[in-house]
């Protein structure tokens, strides 16, 4: 092999490990969506996600200690069903939303998967015979309203 085609093939490969070899990839750029927490809708949702949390907190409080002690009722339970109602429908607004802007992020999945889990964990609490059973759905229920709350917040991730 003469010098010429060595010293070629070195400056190739020397040009394509380089810092000028930063050209364009096949592969398009992937941008983060636009956050969406600012928004009257969303701002609504984690509003009163967090208020229902909150309650779910001081339900969880007021349950008796003996866990196999017969299931209480709890106290304004009608209301707080009425507002996961509420906000059930406003997570599902918040997914046709997304989904209208054609968002291609997990988001609108997500909240549509909230509004359908949101009546039943309700039915769960509702359903609970023992304080252990009416605890682990308070519980479910926190999870859920804390994710609620959560994946609207997060800084926002472009699609996988």
């Amino acid at each position: 092999m003469s010098c010429d085609a060595i010293a070629f093939s070195a400056l190739l490969w020397l040009a394509s490990t380089g810092p000028a070899a930063a050209a364009p990839s096949a592969v398009p750029a992937v941008s983060a969506p636009l956050s969406v927490a600012g928004e009257p809708l969303f701002a609504d949702i984690v509003k009163r996600a967090g208020g229902l949390k909150a309650q779910v907190e001081t339900y969880r409080k007021t349950l008796a200690a003996d866990p196999a002690a017969p299931a209480a009722p709890l106290k304004g339970f009608d209301g707080f069903g009425t507002q996961i109602g509420e906000l059930s429908v406003l997570d599902m607004k918040g997914h046709v939303t997304l989904k209208e802007r054609g968002a291609v992020d997990d988001l609108k999945c997500i909240l549509r998967g909230i509004s359908q889990d949101l009546p039943d964990k309700l039915s769960a609490i509702g359903a609970a015979k023992t304080v252990k059973d009416q605890d682990l759905a308070l519980r479910d229920m926190d999870y859920l309203l804390n994710d609620n709350i959560e994946v609207i917040t997060a800084p926002p991730q472009p699609a996988a």
